[in-house]
């Protein structure tokens, strides 16, 4: 077991060997696989065609950029619910972009076999977003950090994004009904 100064207090903090270090946000995990989709989407992009090259495809660019740009601002940032709203912003960028694939699936653009894919992708960084913002509350306890972000109008449960991954080309209908009746509430 190593040991690493405390910046704080000057004294040894065992590091234990299978503890992994974060330095930036290029070490967290979430990040790296947000960044593979981020690249696969701007892949899609390029084979729009040339008419949607400046009304879908510059929305693609956009999303696919601000899912990594949030999770990078987000860690830059020194108080937990800053990291979460960041995090909360790239989660409502991915969710725009699982859309997008709708739409390339609804006017042909891809080949229906390439969507199922890119969306199961899509759900894994769902999937770590979620963890990694749970991670962010657990490091810092308060009534304050109330974001309920398992109710419906803040997305979908790991569970939920289970079932998802296992038939990714819809949301199960209780979960889109549940949503739908607590908006209209």
């Amino acid at each position: 077991m190593s040991t690493e100064r405390n910046v704080n207090y000057g004294k040894p903090v065992p590091i234990q060997a299978d503890q992994k270090q974060y330095r930036t946000f290029e070490d967290l995990e979430v990040y790296q696989v947000a960044r593979e989709f981020r690249k696969a989407m701007y892949r899609v992009n390029r084979r729009l065609p040339s008419f949607e090259k400046f009304e879908l495809g510059s929305q693609i660019r956009r999303a696919a950029v601000s899912l990594t740009n949030n999770v990078a601002e987000g860690h830059g940032r020194f108080h937990y619910l800053e990291q979460i709203k960041f995090s909360l912003n790239s989660r409502g960028s991915l969710e725009e972009l699982l859309d997008d694939l709708k739409v390339c699936q609804d006017e042909s653009y891809l080949p229906a076999e390439e969507i199922p894919p890119l969306k199961q992708q899509g759900w894994r960084v769902h999937r770590l977003l979620n963890g990694y913002i749970r991670w962010l509350r657990e490091r810092k306890q308060g009534a304050s950090l109330e974001l309920h972000e398992n109710s419906p109008a803040y997305g979908l449960t790991d569970d939920q994004i289970e079932d998802l991954l296992q038939e990714p080309e819809a949301p199960p209908a209780s979960t889109l009904q549940r949503f739908n009746h607590s908006t209209l509430s």
